[in-house]
């Protein structure tokens, strides 16, 4: 077992499970989000997963290798202490735990920070894309502001290129020739978060997770990956879709969320 799974599992299930004889840990998925608690949480589809306390390692039961970020709580259910990743009501924090992302991971914050659209840049390149592909111009223009803020010589620390920023396997599957050229990369980002879309039933929650941190990410975990970096960056383009959609004057709309895979 990688050292890293290792790691997260010592810090994190050895204080879940207080009890030396309780060796069940409940795996529950909901929005999209895994997290590990004692007992089922209300509100989650959750599965138990047994630990042999003879095993030579503990599973890994986040779903893959991967940054693991978040908090410990405590909280009282049906009378019995409950210890779990997801802050619930009447949840009490118990300590904070991080494990780095892989360096083979896609996964990135965006060269973007939240702030005013702007709707004046490459007004004819994404009308374009959105025409052609069927995506939400608002929705498009969300992405390409938190990957580079429309910097089309933008290059990132993964090797992502352009307004869209493009990794080299999707440059060569949509025969992007020049991935510095704004209206060949919103078109190539147009038509990747079409795909996505269409591979996750419309949720633009999942799909904005797999443009993040990849589409075998978002399989293995269930949903979005417990990255720092993805959850940070869907956080931001939802509000900036939001921002996007009433600069554009255009009806609030929430990015959907559909059940969890």
């Amino acid at each position: 077992m990688n050292p890293s799974r290792v790691l997260v599992l010592l810090v994190v299930l050895p204080l879940l499970t207080v009890d030396a004889h309780a060796r069940s840990v409940w795996r529950c998925v909901r929005d999209g989000s895994v997290s590990l608690a004692t007992a089922p949480e209300p509100g989650s589809k959750c599965a138990e997963k047994a630990l042999d306390d003879n095993a030579a390692a503990l599973p890994n039961l986040w779903g893959a290798m991967g940054e693991f970020h978040g908090t410990v709580y405590q909280r009282e259910q049906d009378g019995k202490v409950v210890y779990g990743t997801r802050n619930l009501p009447g949840s009490t924090p118990l300590f904070q735990y991080t494990v780095a992302t892989p360096p083979a991971s896609p996964a990135h914050v965006g060269l973007g920070s939240i702030g005013k659209p702007q709707l004046d840049v490459y007004q004819r390149e994404f009308k374009s894309a959105a025409r052609a592909t069927g995506v939400d111009e608002a929705w498009l223009r969300a992405i390409a502001h938190a990957e580079s803020f429309y910097a089309a010589d933008a290059v990132s620390s993964k090797g992502a290129k352009g307004v869209m920023q493009l990794m080299p396997e999707v440059i060569g599957d949509y025969g992007v020739k020049d991935p510095f050229s704004p209206k060949q990369s919103i078109m190539a980002g147009a038509r990747l978060l079409k795909s996505l879309e269409d591979r996750y039933g419309g949720d633009d929650v999942l799909a904005a997770a797999a443009y993040n941190a990849g589409i075998g990410a978002v399989e293995r975990y269930g949903g979005v990956p417990p990255y720092a970096e993805t959850q940070g960056y869907v956080g931001k383009v939802s509000d900036l879709y939001a921002r996007y959609r009433k600069a554009m004057g255009l009806a609030p709309r929430t990015m959907q969320l559909q059940p969890a895979l």
